[in-house]
């Protein structure tokens, strides 16, 4: 039974790619409470004249008491929306209100649908449809409001809708069958543009998130590019006291150009991967790594970090001396490391890339360009990673 309903309700509902769904949640928070204090003080004005217009023959709870149940409600509603104004500050505070939202619509939605049919039963013959119309105002411009929120406005239909298109269809009444119909074909039409609507929201979150990792990552690697890299160093100076230091490291593959030319930029690219991998294995969650150019490495390490900045070339170059196994081919990396500390080495991002650059290039000059030892597998060479 789960098994088929779960594929129906994934359809009605569909799930949000988790890629976007933190920033979903915030745009639909902050949509929805712009609209629906709007949407509050226009259910509040509308009750003088549902009070006018009450049937005279439904009892006193139903011809005053529920019309101002519901103007209790939407005035709550209305300076709650007023007083909080932080409700898509950050998505879990998102979330939160958009559950609130779904809950405090459906509230109003039962007492309105409530008072309609009951309305409509007393009502004379003339007065009737009068109900309906009124109800299918507000709950249409309700489920409009609540586009974003696909369950609130499936709940909306359900409760506000249904009921009173139901009693219309067994009322026997030409009008009523019309009116029904109408309702019918408004629903389904404002429905199908809401979830419309949604997708394409979606999916317009979906292709700026993919432009934004795309302008942020390295393609190849997966890691963080150049831009990133200076962002984060920027924005970790501009957060720094002289108590704190922190380390930037400069990685430099030695004599990775054989490697291309030997077996093939393919094999290249894919050690590249794996050495993206290896390095960022090793950096965990101390900071960032970046690839900023074609054999060229970066790590950005917090101040919390666990690595001391004297220890992050040996952590760094330990990562890389087991042999990398590439298309069957055996190769061990050799790299070049310069670092440099905040603020010791400079106080600036460009500073402090230049100090980390002159002590990798030092460390090249002093080794010189040891090639990098490779071999068909099974064989094993027996260079070490500098």
């Amino acid at each position: 039974m789960q098994s088929a309903i779960r594929p129906f309700l994934q359809r009605l509902i569909p799930p949000v790619p988790a890629t976007v769904r933190d920033e979903f949640a915030i745009l639909s928070a902050t949509r929805l409470q712009n609209q629906s204090r709007a949407l509050f003080l226009a259910m509040f004005l509308t009750i003088p004249f549902v009070l006018y217009a009450s049937s005279a023959g439904a009892e006193p709870w139903i011809r005053y008491g529920m019309p101002l149940a519901m103007a209790s409600c939407c005035l709550i509603g209305y300076i709650s929306l007023i007083k909080d104004r932080n409700a898509s500050g950050s998505p879990d505070l998102a979330r939160r209100f958009i559950a609130e939202a779904t809950f405090f619509s459906a509230t109003i939605c039962v007492l309105v649908s409530i008072w309609c049919v009951l309305s409509w039963v007393h009502a004379p013959a003339d007065m009737r449809l009068f109900y309906p119309f009124t109800l299918a105002m507000g709950s249409l411009t309700t489920i409009y409001t609540l586009a974003t929120i696909r369950l609130a406005a499936i709940l909306n239909i359900i409760i506000g809708i249904a009921p009173i298109t139901i009693i219309l269809l067994l009322s026997g009444d030409p009008v009523g069958w019309s009116a029904a119909a109408s309702l019918i074909m408004v629903t389904t039409f404002l429905y199908r543009l809401i979830t419309q609507q949604n997708d394409q929201f979606i999916r317009l979150l979906v292709l700026q998130h993919e432009m934004r990792a795309l302008a942020h990552t390295d393609p190849l690697t997966g890691l963080f590019n150049r831009r990133v890299l200076s962002e984060n160093l920027e924005r970790q100076i501009a957060g720094q006291d002289h108590q704190r230091a922190f380390t930037v490291a400069l990685i430099d593959l030695d004599a990775f150009k054989p490697i291309n030319d030997q077996f093939g930029h393919a094999v290249g690219d894919q050690l590249l991967v794996e050495v993206a991998q290896r390095l960022q294995r090793a950096c965990g969650n101390n900071g960032i790594v970046a690839r900023i150019g074609g054999d060229e490495f970066a790590i950005l390490l917090s101040p919390d970090s666990a690595i001391s900045g004297k220890a992050c070339a040996d952590h760094m170059l330990a990562a890389l001396v087991p042999p990398c196994m590439v298309q069957q081919h055996v190769i061990r990396v050799q790299a070049s490391i310069g670092t440099a500390s905040w603020p010791e080495d400079g106080r600036t991002a460009n500073s402090l890339l230049e100090a980390a650059d002159k002590r990798l290039y030092a460390v090249k000059n002093c080794e010189g360009d040891a090639p990098v030892a490779v071999s068909e597998a099974p064989q094993i060479s027996g260079t070490n990673a500098g």
